[in-house]
């Protein structure tokens, strides 16, 4: 597997520089300056390669160029969206940058509540609360029916916060939820929005009416648009599944386990249509075996994030060590090493840490926790390495001795 790392260009805290001298051989980046919608142009997409190049990298994966909320909705410019998005890929193509990881999540990208959970050791990490989200939810989107989501238990414990909650605690909440958790990947609300709720209102009004099996058409007319200019520029799109994978807000989610990924990979059945295997988004779903998921669907991946969550009883998710976990990255990382070694992988959403806390990384994002990451996962790949070699050697001798 190639190690690859998110960057978020120049602007970034973490320097390329930095990045080479721990060990990265790819560039996982996009031009986040240009608005969702828009045109990638060929000399933005081109500077970009050559600035990486020039730090002896290379730009390995798009992440991400974004869906814009019209095309998964079927708004009334959604065909002319799709155009621009296929002169994106086309420009990416001709600079022979290839692999594109997209997702197809309404409205909201990854969800959590915490960005900043302490533990004993001083680290932090990202957490998802699921109370603290029913709350968000039922008290202040006031999101009609909501309480049908959530069970009687939970319904309590929503009270119980409300009575409790603080002014800067719900404020906290709602900057996290709906700004800094999507601000910096091209979300729909920024820090300049004076009105996030409102905002946010407005942009779940735009699914009504919108369930899965539209939200799945959808992505297929989506994919059947673009697969002719993937085809010829050999342009693989990576879906990312849902994070967390399960229903939020009444909105539809389609890419969070098995029956889902098959859907997808059957409904447009073409070598360009893959997938992002994320062990962490999967793993924050109780109905995936993600070992079997991997080994279901290595021939179709063409990305991998590696990460990994811990479920605790009462719904709670919290991101995990990189060596435990629900996402058993050990066994994972075997598969891909065996059924598709080539891979491009990135470690994700590592600890804040030593003093990652203070440099104003993204939420997720930080450089010493990752850096921690990327040599677990670094040993683990060598590990799997010398296990196949080892294995080779004996299938040979035994091949003699015969």
């Amino acid at each position: 597997m190639k190690k690859t790392w998110r960057w978020f260009g120049k602007k970034d805290k973490i320097t390329l520089d930095m990045l080479r001298q721990i060990g990265v051989e790819g560039i996982v980046t996009a031009l986040h300056e240009i608005p969702n919608g828009q045109v990638w142009p060929p000399d933005a997409i081109n500077e970009m390669k050559t600035y990486i190049e020039l730090h002896g990298l290379r730009w390995s994966v798009v992440e991400s160029l974004p869906v814009s909320e019209s095309i998964k909705y079927a708004g009334p410019d959604r065909d002319c969206l799709i155009d621009n998005y296929i002169i994106s890929l086309e420009n990416l193509g001709k600079a022979g940058i290839k692999t594109i990881c997209y997702n197809f999540m309404p409205v909201l990208d990854w969800v959590r509540t915490d960005i900043e959970h302490k533990w004993v050791d001083g680290s932090s990490s990202l957490y998802f609360d699921k109370i603290k989200f029913a709350y968000f939810d039922i008290h202040l989107l006031e999101r009609k029916n909501a309480i049908q989501d959530y069970s009687p238990e939970e319904l309590a414990k929503v009270e119980e916060l409300n009575k409790t909650i603080t002014t800067t605690e719900r404020d906290e909440l709602i900057d996290t939820l709906i700004v800094k958790t999507q601000g910096f990947v091209n979300g729909n609300i920024t820090s300049k929005e004076q009105q996030p709720i409102v905002k946010f209102k407005k942009l779940l009004a735009l699914y009504d009416g919108i369930g899965r099996e539209e939200l799945r058409e959808n992505l297929t007319y989506f994919l059947e648009k673009i697969m002719p200019i993937c085809e010829l520029y050999g342009i693989s799109m990576c879906i990312h599944p849902d994070d967390p994978p399960m229903q939020l807000l009444g909105l539809p989610r389609i890419v969070t386990n098995e029956e889902d990924i098959c859907w997808l990979l059957k409904a447009v059945d073409h070598p360009c249509n893959g997938l992002t295997f994320c062990a962490g988004s999967l793993s924050a779903g109780l109905q995936n075996n993600v070992p079997a998921l991997a080994r279901k669907f290595a021939s179709r991946t063409k990305f991998v994030h590696l990460r990994s969550t811990h479920i605790l009883p009462n719904g709670d998710f919290v991101e995990a060590n990189h060596l435990k976990g629900r996402g058993h990255l050990i066994e994972v990382v075997r598969i891909f090493e065996k059924e598709n070694p080539a891979l491009p992988m990135r470690v994700d959403h590592g600890k804040m840490m030593l003093d990652d806390e203070n440099k104003g990384y993204n939420p997720g994002y930080s450089f010493h926790g990752r850096m921690l990451a990327l040599g677990q996962i670094e040993g683990v790949i060598a590990t799997v390495r010398d296990e196949l070699k080892n294995k080779q050697k004996k299938i040979r001798s035994n091949k003699r001795n015969q």
